[in-house]
């Protein structure tokens, strides 16, 4: 099969490789899109926390299934699936508290071991979710709704808070669209005029700069060390801050500020148990995630054409196209 591994920061090779087997518990799949997520951006220029080259990349998938073991999921051959590309111990104190997106022993594909930029894969059957009805493009992108939407819960809005969203990236795309969803009072800040174009085309009230805002729960979803260390400001008293965007660095915030408001800082980290929710959503049209992709590849010109996305000013989601099902 074809496969492209990321060598080291900047050089992306294409070989055969052989094609896998499924065994007990573990599902072959074609691969049919892969989502190219800031993970893989900052891997490709060096600059993603926990990570060793070379590695296979790919972890927001959409594919069908080519053979799979007897199971109790009703998952069969022919079946389309987004996966959840999260390897647990299920042993761990996170993973009895059902926290696995935090497991002590965590692997994510892509990220800490190798990932689906190729043809085909193997997968445990736990971690398939199926639809009937959704095209591979919408399945390849719940996970990253995934991530956006657990940023969410993770602030425990209450049906009269306001939501702010900072960064209209990927990510709080997928905030935004899953607080959309939820009817939750909701706003965002974003100051780059594409972005903020796009948002207001979901329908959503986008600001270009704070002016004093100030909002019950705030998810920062910048990854950007002065815009975090700035949403302190912007979180009302007795307000939540969730940071779902990741920085590689320290941040610092003023204390006297942070103990006069009571506020409560989260992190926010994957997802758990939300892709069934997240796929209902889809399927019965309350949110679309197909106006994110704005650029496509095949995977063989993974090498040639990976390196332009970072001048393409109107990305916002790219996928890679392996496989048609």
């Amino acid at each position: 099969m074809q496969q492209v591994v990321l060598n080291r920061p900047g050089e992306f090779v294409v070989r055969r490789a052989p094609d896998p087997v499924a065994d007990e518990g573990r599902a072959l799949v074609r691969v049919c899109r892969v989502g190219v997520c800031g993970t893989d951006l900052h891997a490709f220029k060096g600059r993603q926390p926990y990570f060793s080259y070379p590695r296979v990349l790919g972890h927001e998938l959409g594919v069908e299934v080519i053979e799979v073991p007897d199971n109790d999921r009703g998952i069969r051959p022919g079946d389309r699936c987004a996966v959840e590309p999260y390897l647990t111990c299920g042993n761990c104190h996170a993973c009895r508290r059902g926290r696995y997106n935090t497991c002590e022993s965590l692997q994510t594909l892509g990220v800490h071991t190798d990932g689906a930029m190729q043809t085909y894969y193997t997968i445990p059957v736990e971690n398939l979710h199926r639809s009937e009805t959704l095209e591979v493009d919408q399945l390849a992108l719940v996970e990253t709704l995934g991530v956006g939407a657990h940023a969410v819960q993770r602030g425990e809005p209450r049906p009269d808070d306001e939501i702010l969203v900072v960064g209209a990236g990927p990510i709080g795309l997928g905030a935004i669209q899953f607080a959309k969803a939820e009817g939750l009072n909701l706003r965002v800040l974003e100051i780059v005029p594409r972005r903020q174009q796009f948002v207001r085309q979901l329908g959503v009230e986008v600001l270009a700069e704070a002016g004093g805002i100030q909002a019950d729960v705030v998810i920062d979803a910048t990854g950007n060390a002065p815009a975090m260390e700035a949403s302190f400001d912007l979180v009302r008293v007795c307000g939540t801050l969730v940071f779902v965007g990741l920085y590689q660095g320290r941040i610092s915030f003023d204390d006297p500020a942070l103990n006069k408001k009571e506020m409560t800082v989260r992190a926010s980290r994957n997802s758990a148990g939300i892709f069934p929710e997240l796929i209902r959503l889809i399927e019965e049209g309350k949110i679309d995630t197909r106006p994110w992709i704005t650029h496509r590849l095949p995977l063989a010109e993974v090498p040639q054409q990976f390196p332009t996305l970072y001048e393409q000013p109107d990305l916002v989601k790219a996928v890679i196209d392996v496989e048609s099902p």
